[in-house]
């Protein structure tokens, strides 16, 4: 019987049963793949409590996208409105105004959530 993960013992264990049964050639519909789904969303929960993931600082953020898409710094230039303040931005002398906020959220797929930390 499947129980809520409550310790590192436990939680260690449900690794160790995913693992086995992963190894399995379950079946979809089976009595093994209940038990593995069950087990996952049991171990992700029980991560999403014991091993919170901080959210990345909004300039990393932004760098980090810009990275992943092969932006260069003149496009970001045009969602932020100009090079100068592209460049106060990433140096950390300005703030993100809410209207940039905003653009990046719409234009690079930045949760806002991310870009209205202090930082």
């Amino acid at each position: 019987m499947l129980k809520p993960i409550k310790n590192k013992e436990q939680y260690e264990s449900s690794l160790e049963r995913i693992y086995l049964l992963m190894q399995k050639d379950i079946k979809e519909d089976s009595k093994d793949s209940d038990e593995l789904e069950i087990l996952s969303i049991l171990v992700k929960e029980y991560e999403l409590l014991n091993f919170p993931v901080p959210k990345p600082n909004p300039i990393e953020a932004i760098k980090f996208r810009m990275e992943q898409r092969n932006m260069s710094e003149s496009e970001l230039s045009k969602i932020l409105g100009t090079r100068s303040r592209k460049s106060e931005i990433l140096s950390g002398k300005r703030k993100l105004s809410l209207t940039m906020i905003r653009n990046l959220k719409e234009k690079l797929n930045i949760p806002a959530e991310v870009l209205i930390q202090l930082y």
